[in-house]
């Protein structure tokens, strides 16, 4: 079995996408906790709706590439587009940021509210441990 914190993103209609994206990846996955979710400006598009970013601990038999392919999907049922520009708004956003105890996304190294609720969800992080 697998644990493995996803990171969750929105800023189009943001509470309704979120709380959907929970339901779905509860169907598929043991989801295990929530981290608080907190309102962010966008990083590198002004002008856009703030995002709503949290994150979610998850159990799972499923290796890296097909949990990721299974994420892909709750993005694809909730109505995300995929465009050129990674920085438009989005409905959903869902990445594995932690596998196994192990940082796998540099977004937790350099976006302070996705380690926030990593380390919510496991405080042994915090200190490098896992």
């Amino acid at each position: 079995m697998n644990t493995v914190i996803v990171s969750v993103g929105s800023n189009i209609e943001p509470e309704r996408n979120v709380q959907a994206a929970r339901e779905l990846v509860a169907e598929l996955h043991e989801l295990v906790g929530c981290s608080d979710f907190e309102r962010t400006e966008p990083l590198s598009r002004p002008g856009q709706p703030e995002f709503i970013n949290g994150a979610f601990l998850v159990r799972t038999n499923l290796d890296r590439p097909a949990l990721r392919a299974s994420l892909k999907e709750i993005e694809d049922r909730l109505g995300r587009v995929r465009r050129s520009d990674k920085f438009c708004p989005r409905r959903i956003d869902l990445d594995i940021v932690v596998w196994n105890g192990r940082v796998v996304d540099e977004d937790y190294h350099t976006r302070d509210f996705v380690r926030r609720a990593c380390v919510q969800l496991l405080p042994a992080l915090e200190n490098g441990e896992s």
